[in-house]
């Protein structure tokens, strides 16, 4: 199967949306390729493992998160996730106490401890301005990075069918 883009976050919580947001954009986008899967997964996590039990070459999520930059700041990141073999039977009930609004790492772990996690993940994220308050709207400067965080799957997408295109 081909390539999953999940946008995460909440649309009550004004930058937040901000994953929700870049994939409603990216499903409308003419430079999408065809093998590529847009999902708004929102905050539930249990949703993300079971689209990935169908199986995909790749991930890419769209997501808001606090690094310290400026809002609107873009990252691509390849994200780093605890072992779920490592944790104990208690860590391990502890980490995955609620998955049905996990994080976006809870969800990833969870998938991969299953045998679901693609072997390319990517992460884009956005510097939010306020990702707590209840708001419809995000602020102009998250906002402004929309397009920008689709440019920029675009091009993770054009380097991901590469790879793909090599394989034997």
């Amino acid at each position: 199967m081909g390539v999953l883009v999940a946008g995460v976050g909440n649309e009550l919580k004004g930058d937040d949306a901000f994953g929700v947001r870049a994939a409603q954009m990216l499903a409308q986008d003419p430079r999408k390729p065809r093998d590529c899967e847009v999902q708004q997964t929102g905050i539930g996590g249990i949703h993300l493992v079971q689209e990935l039990m169908r199986g995909y070459s790749a991930l890419i999520l769209f997501d808001a998160f606090d690094r310290g930059g400026k809002p609107g700041d873009l990252w691509l990141l390849e994200p780093e996730l605890p072992q779920a073999g490592d944790m104990s039977d208690r860590e391990r009930r502890d980490f995955f106490a609620d998955v049905h609004y996990a994080t976006p790492v809870r969800a990833l772990t969870l998938a991969q401890s299953v045998g679901a996690l693609p072997p390319l993940v990517r992460i884009i994220g956005c510097q939010p301005f306020d990702p707590d308050s209840f708001d419809t709207a995000m602020h102009p400067s998250v906002e402004a990075a929309l397009p920008r965080a689709v440019d920029m799957v675009i091009k993770v997408l054009e380097t991901f069918n590469g790879l793909e295109s090599r394989k034997p």
